[in-house]
């Protein structure tokens, strides 16, 4: 099970990076829409994987034996 939280965290981590910076790069050019999602929701979208990738990261540790 501390494996498994552990991919969840480094693939929502990185899932979360990627769009993130998507987002952040779609609005530098002056897109305010990307496909039918507004880059603002893209952003969002990236903390909430990232936010993911924290609380499987902490249900990591706290599962680890001592």
């Amino acid at each position: 099970m501390n494996d498994l939280l552990i991919w969840i965290g480094r693939i929502a981590g990185i899932v979360g990076v990627l769009v993130g910076i998507g987002a952040v790069a779609a609005r530098a050019v002056g897109l305010w829409h990307v496909g039918s999602l507004s880059s603002g929701t893209l952003l969002q979208a990236g903390v909430a994987a990232m936010v993911l990738a924290i609380l499987a990261y902490v249900a990591a540790i706290a599962e680890r034996k001592r």
